[in-house]
Parts: structure tokens; C-alpha cells; sequence
């Protein structure tokens, strides 16, 4: 359905250090620039593109919105905490943990205040 997401960042070589360390937790690969400057993540055929904005005006995080990041263990999720915390991201809501449904979470903010979540599938 989706082709790709698309935020918003004030400051994109902050944001390159923070995506380039969590994507690398994940076993991704590090951002590239396209040729309108923007940093593009490819990761397991998805896309997430940051940009400065277009209308000059500053980046701002949505209210209630959430991305959400597939994780292969619980490792990886702990993992990509631990990177986002180190590179200018803060910790929100609960700590990593198991859901009631058996999948493991972890939430950020990024530098620019964009929520994050990783999220490993149920372990059997």
C-alpha cells in the first residue's frame, strides 16, 4: 500500500547519525542522499525519506502519529534502543518490553521529535 514515509528534519546530518546507528541495529545499511539532499533508508523493501521541508518552513513532529519498524529478535529491538538512545534520541513511554500478545517493543523520539516504535514479531 505504502511507498515509502516521508518526515521532516531540522538539522539532516543529526538525523543522518541517528538513523544510520539504529537502521545499522537492525542490520540495515546507512542512509543515502538523493540528489534533492534528501537521506534515504532502503531496508527489507521499505523506504522512510527524510527531508528538510519544502516550504522553508521548520520541521515539526506529528501529534499522535507513530512509525512503526519490523525488527527480526528481541535482540534487534534492544539493539536499536540502545543505538537511538546514543545518537540523540530519547526513550518514551514504557521501557523495552514483551506485550501481552508475545511481541517485543521499544519506543523513541528521534533528534527532531518524530515518535519511532520496533516492534519483533511473538516468539513460539
Amino acid at each position: 500500500m505504502f511507498t515509502h514515509v516521508m518526515i521532516g528534519s531540522n538539522d539532516l546530518e543529526q538525523a543522518r547519525r541517528f538513523y544510520d546507528a539504529t537502521f545499522a541495529a537492525l542490520g540495515g545499511k546507512p542512509g543515502e542522499v538523493d540528489e534533492r539532499g534528501r537521506l534515504i533508508y532502503l531496508h527489507e523493501g521499505d523506504r522512510l525519506m527524510i527531508t528538510k521541508p519544502i516550504d522553508g518552513g521548520p520541521a515539526t513532529a506529528a501529534n499522535g502519529g507513530t512509525i512503526g519498524i519490523s525488527a527480526a529478535s528481541h535482540d534487534q529491538v534492544l539493539a536499536w534502543h540502545v543505538a537511538g538512545t546514543e545518537h540523540g534520541g530519547t526513550a518514551i513511554e514504557s521501557p523495552p518490553s514483551e506485550r501481552p500478545n508475545g511481541s517485543f517493543v521499544a519506543y523513541l523520539r528521534d533528534p527532531d521529535g518524530n515518535k519511532l516504535t520496533v516492534r519483533s514479531q511473538p516468539t513460539k
